[in-house]
């Protein structure tokens, strides 16, 4: 199933249905690139065009397999050239589908997973196709990292570019707030490298605007003194304690220090041996943490988490810091259809707790969640301005995640999903990373006002024929 709508489906579309490419046109291509080029008759061709979010089954033209950024710069001149919608794939995580389209091309920079880690500087330059569980392990063999995903087979590049909420966030800020550098394909073909000392504008626009203005092939991230050990894991309460759990939550929240990260889930029990059989299936409220700071401290630092209401199983304790980094990611396996949707909250005050627990009584299915997150710390000390992610006063985030295993179903939980989320906080502003559709009224929530018309005039410089269109938009000013 899709769940874009009619207006955002045209404009994803390419602007004219392009012709048939030719055989000669095709072979053109073959033989100007180092990576592989597939189409529907391709030995690979199904495997290539699947993608991790279900949702999406959509049929390319053709998929180009890239091996280093050359192959970018040809593809980007060829869907420019051939007037074919562009989409440019990294991890394949896409929520709203964006890594792949119909008819078009797939610029697939997932081959590109080149990681070099400077230990002395302690910075780290990664190529657009690798995974956190990657830069992870290249960074930690020096007790290094920086925010990353929650899940640790998302892709580095998208999850920047819009932001990157992740265990680190209170204590290094957001993914996008540690970015260096970055180089860039442009939609003229041309490679930039954005810093704060070149094409500054870009740079800026990179921090939260999302794939809008380029290709990004490489990411510079400054890291943080890290692990291999942090004190983390996860305690579980008994659903029935849902009220309690929250405003208990809130109130650790409150004295929380910036080393330590938290996110609530209001879920079902899996049946998984570390839980009791006699809470398989049942509503449960879990309580993640990581504490980055000296191991020996995290009992105390996270104890108020932990003792909110009589836990059903506390898991906290010293681990890697790459365990962590994976810990849920049997939870969210490639295939399920899947529709994310997000709002900033100022506060769990009352409101906001009695919406969610309604929620959580008509949770569709066990696949489907509600998280908290919280947030403030480094993150809310990085001037709004001084990046395209502007959202930073808020001191949590609700996620509300919407699953199903196959397409059955699927319509209702997104139903539900877009119900919630505005029973919660209506016309709050939104995160663009964890927006499940494509939706010009959700991007316009994702950004200020000032900051979305920045982003229009940056657009409007790098791409003002609007070729990186796949993705939360922001239209050029010819087409607004």
């Amino acid at each position: 199933m899709r769940t874009d709508s009619n207006n955002d489906n045209a404009r994803n579309a390419p602007h004219d249905r392009p012709p048939p490419l030719g055989a000669a046109t095709l072979a053109e291509l073959t033989q100007g690139v180092r990576g592989q080029l597939l189409d529907a008759g391709s030995d690979g061709y199904d495997e290539a065009r699947s993608i991790w979010n279900g949702a999406h089954d959509r049929k390319p033209a053709l998929i180009l397999r890239c091996a280093g950024v050359a192959d970018v710069i040809r593809g980007v001149q060829f869907a420019r050239s051939q007037n074919l919608s562009l989409a440019v794939r990294g991890g394949g995580h896409s929520l709203a589908g964006f890594s792949t389209n119909d008819d078009g091309l797939v610029l697939d920079c997932s081959p590109m997973k080149g990681i070099r880690v400077d230990p002395y500087t302690r910075r780290v330059v990664a190529q657009a196709g690798a995974l956190w569980q990657d830069l992870d392990h290249e960074t930690q063999a020096f007790g290094l990292a920086v925010t990353g995903g929650l899940v640790s087979t998302t892709g580095i590049a998208g999850f920047t570019l819009g932001g990157g909420i992740g265990w680190l966030v209170r204590r290094c800020g957001l993914t996008s707030d540690n970015l260096v550098g970055a180089d860039v394909v442009t939609a003229d073909g041309q490679l930039l490298h954005a810093g704060a000392g070149e094409n500054p504008d870009l740079w800026w626009a990179l921090r939260g605007g999302g794939g809008n203005f380029g290709v990004v092939t490489s990411f510079e991230y400054a890291l943080h003194d890290v692990g291999p050990t942090v004190f983390a894991g996860a305690v579980f309460y008994p659903g029935e304690h849902a009220e309690t759990i929250l405003a208990g939550y809130r109130k650790a929240c409150a004295g929380a220090p910036d080393r330590l990260t938290t996110v609530l889930n209001l879920t079902t029990a899996p049946p998984v041996p570390f839980l009791p059989e006699s809470v398989h299936g049942k509503p449960v409220v879990a309580v993640l943490g990581m504490w980055s700071g000296p191991v020996t401290d995290g009992d105390q630092h996270t104890r108020a988490f932990r003792e909110i209401g009589p836990p059903i199983t506390d898991l906290f304790g010293p681990m890697p810091y790459v365990a962590m980094q994976s810990l849920i990611d049997p939870l969210y396996p490639s295939g399920l259809h899947n529709y994310f949707r997000s709002a900033f909250l100022h506060d769990l005050d009352e409101p906001a707790i009695s919406a969610l627990l309604r929620a959580y009584a008509t949770v569709p299915n066990p696949l489907t969640e509600l998280h908290v997150h919280h947030l403030g710390g480094a993150m809310s000390r990085v001037p709004a301005g001084s990046t395209a992610f502007a959202t930073r006063d808020r001191e949590f985030i609700l996620n509300v995640v919407a699953r199903t295993p196959a397409a059955e179903g699927f319509p209702g939980v997104v139903d539900w999903a877009r119900a919630t989320t505005g029973s919660v906080a209506a016309d709050a502003a939104t995160y663009v990373n964890f927006t499940g559709e494509a939706s010009g009224d959700q991007v316009r929530a994702s950004y200020p006002g000032d900051t979305y018309d920045r982003l229009v005039a940056v657009k409007q410089r790098y791409d003002p024929a609007n070729l990186f269109r796949l993705n939360q938009n922001i239209p050029p000013s010819a087409e607004r």
